[in-house]
């Protein structure tokens, strides 16, 4: 366009040389007319990104690796002269959002719409915006460009498999001891009866009740006597074990169910999973994780529970000084007799035997999910003694190693001996 512009100038110079040399009125209108098409392009240019309206329509604020983004985006014209062409560019971060669209020739007071289809492949918080408008005139002489900067957040949960048959949480004695505390969710543990009260499930009303006292009586529910189900992610940088991803060398990123070679990655998936089987399951599940800072969800029931977690591990990175050994150590003093806990780590080291020890001989049944470093890379494999040590300690072992289906190693019965290859 410079280049362009220059040969429309040289031009008009040149016509009003020659003018004035020769005194020919031909060349003075010649160099009046193309200054008027240079002006003429110019307010045209500007027209062109001006009196519009751009939208964009998200349908939701959250996804999921492996779910679909749909977008829907409108522009339309305000002013009386149309518009030639309009290239649309969009600043999202969202990996492999391609939003930006060249919109054809747009009619005084039309619009145009695009929809945009995006498979998530990666999990965090990312943003919608701003976009750029770009457009000019028919002789490609001038270019304006016109910056919309609304933007908007959105959050991609963490990718979840399914899990069938995973080590069912017990209690110490049959029944559990009651926990006398009441709860909002249905419980096999009726307390006692109230009125009803507007939002109140019409499962809940206790007919018997409500016959006798001629008004609407609901059950009142107490927590599960059952111990709670603790979940406890490791993700200190000293266990982050993960070859260069293929995105990263400009390339397309791994798409689901496939996971990229990341001890991280995998770690937040295995969370993510069991967090929705324990929630499924109606079990009361607490989480722990320093991602960096700290992050610790109280004990509870339901969906709001599972989307507390998954927003958690949205953006969790492995990023943490903090050991597990230590982590358990500060954690893991509240946790009363019977609880059930999770943990999930990649730690080359043994240092966290002890202290999940410790809670073994407090009453507590320990899981461990253990992440196979070597597998992802680490040139140590102390994989079969980790192992070793800790059923030793009496803990209950699943393994995960790179390219495992997630469902199958974590739905294996247990009592079945999964060899160590």
């Amino acid at each position: 366009m410079p280049n362009r512009r220059n040969a429309f100038y040289s031009l008009i110079i040149f016509c009003l040389v020659a003018g004035a040399l020769s005194g020919r009125a031909f060349f003075f209108t010649l160099a009046y007319a193309l200054g008027a098409v240079l002006i003429g392009a110019f307010l045209w240019a500007w027209t062109t990104v001006n009196w519009l309206t751009i939208s964009r329509y998200t349908l939701a604020r959250r996804a999921q690796v492996g779910q679909p983004l749909d977008e829907t985006f409108h522009v339309r014209n305000t002013a009386l002269l149309p518009k030639l062409w309009l290239e649309v560019r969009d600043h999202s971060t969202l990996p492999g959002h391609n939003a930006s669209h060249v919109v054809p020739l747009l009619w005084p007071r039309k619009g145009y719409r695009w929809d945009v289809r995006t498979l998530c492949t990666q999990r965090g918080e990312f943003t919608l915006g701003p976009m750029t408008l770009v457009s000019g005139d028919p002789f490609g002489l001038f270019q304006y460009v016109r910056r919309f900067p609304a933007s908007s957040t959105i959050i991609v949960y963490p990718l979840t498999v399914p899990v069938h048959g995973f080590a069912a949480p017990v209690g110490p004695l049959s029944g559990g001891e009651a926990v006398r505390r009441r709860t909002h969710v249905v419980t096999t543990n009726a307390a006692g009866v109230r009125e009803y009260q507007p939002g109140d499930s019409y499962n809940r009303i206790h007919w018997r009740s409500t016959a006798r006292r001629e008004q609407v009586m609901v059950k009142e529910f107490e927590l599960d006597p059952l111990a709670d189900v603790w979940v406890f992610l490791d993700l200190s940088a000293g266990s982050l074990v993960e070859r260069v991803p293929a995105y990263a060398n400009g390339y397309l990123p791994i798409v689901p169910p496939h996971l990229p070679p990341s001890t991280e990655e995998y770690g937040v998936t295995i969370a993510a999973s069991l967090a929705q089987y324990f929630v499924n399951k109606g079990r009361a599940l607490g989480f722990v994780t320093y991602a960096p800072r700290r992050e610790i969800v109280q004990p509870d029931r339901g969906p709001r529970q599972l989307t507390r977690i998954l927003e958690i591990l949205a953006t969790a990175r492995s990023e943490s000084e903090l050991s597990l050994d230590q982590m358990l150590s500060l954690e893991a003093t509240h946790l009363g007799r019977g609880t059930t806990v999770v943990l999930i780590t990649a730690a080359q080291d043994e240092r966290w035997m002890a202290e999940a020890h410790t809670l073994v001989r407090r009453g507590m049944r320990v899981i461990a999910v253990l992440l196979d470093a070597h597998s992802f890379g680490a040139p140590l494999a102390r994989l079969p003694y980790l192992q070793q040590m800790a059923e030793a300690a009496g803990l209950t072992v699943y393994i995960i190693r790179q390219d495992d289906d997630l469902t199958s190693a974590l739905s294996y019965r247990m009592g079945r001996y999964r060899p160590l290859n």
